[in-house]
């Protein structure tokens, strides 16, 4: 397509103005909901002591930032997702392999994850504590209980339906079972894969906060306990908020590296 000609240039300012448009009625969205909010809890229609306002949160926000326990609490929050998020997806996609590898060992293993995956997570959380001790391990393992067996379902069924006649062209010119998985199975389940990246971004959140909630003395779940204990429900909003914002930013750090790699293979 001429990329110079009238006509395309027109459409791109169509797609500018239409995604320009969907941001502007989205911020006004928003901007309409906290203004509710706020006189709702002035007003009396809402409980200000349950649901806080937008006003204390702010004010809340800008007393954590300036003395620096805000940063202090997100970091470690945002640091025990980083790594439960990756362990979590190179276990997962791990297993999905080894399971791929041996037809009986999928068969064999397949119920327990079928009941594991239906499991509770938080169940295992006392578990935890005793084997790990209060502390980061026992946060890594919720996330890890949570995220892996999920990587390994949606990894493991992409990898079962890649196409087969593309492994019977393979293997028909000699390629071994390696070389299926390396030149067939892994690049056509690619996209699979980096879209598993974007749930287990949400799992691994899931796993720390819950981990927090139980054993933690720092981090945003710890503060959505403690605010409860003291009745700062503020407190509690803002660090909802904060963790709505940056779990945000990282589901769109991983959609970016999704968008790029897809690129790079095709």
């Amino acid at each position: 397509m001429n990329t110079k000609t009238p006509e395309y240039k027109k459409f791109l300012q169509g797609q500018r103005k239409r995604t320009w448009l969907v941001f502007t009625v989205q911020l006004l969205i928003l901007i309409a909901l906290l203004a509710f909010w706020e006189i709702g809890a002035r007003q009396n229609w809402i409980n200000p002591f349950i649901f806080s306002m937008p006003s204390k949160i702010w004010a809340q926000f800008l007393t954590m930032l300036h003395d620096g326990t805000l940063l202090h609490h997100t970091w470690i929050t945002v640091y025990e997702t980083l790594v439960g998020f990756l362990l979590g997806t190179i276990a997962g996609t791990l297993l999905a392999m080894v399971l791929w590898g041996s037809n009986f060992l999928a068969r064999v293993l397949d119920p327990y994850i079928v009941i594991f995956n239906s499991m509770p997570k938080v169940a295992l959380g006392p578990i935890f504590i005793v084997a790990f001790g209060q502390g980061f391990l026992s946060i890594l393992m919720m996330a890890l209980a949570i995220s892996v067996v999920i990587t390994t379902i949606v990894v493991y069924t992409a990898f079962r339906d890649v196409d087969p006649n593309m492994i019977k062209l393979v293997r028909t010119y000699g390629g071994s079972k390696r070389q299926v998985f390396q030149k067939v199975v892994f690049p056509a389940s690619l996209p699979a894969i980096l879209s598993t990246l974007k749930v287990n971004v949400g799992l691994a959140w899931i796993g720390v906060i819950v981990g927090e909630f139980l054993v933690a003395k720092a981090g945003l779940g710890y503060l959505i306990i403690y605010g409860f204990q003291v009745f700062n429900l503020t407190l509690v909003m803002l660090s909802l908020f904060v963790i709505l914002l940056v779990s945000t930013v990282m589901y769109h750090a991983v959609s970016l590296l999704e968008k790029r790699s897809l690129k790079w293979k095709d």
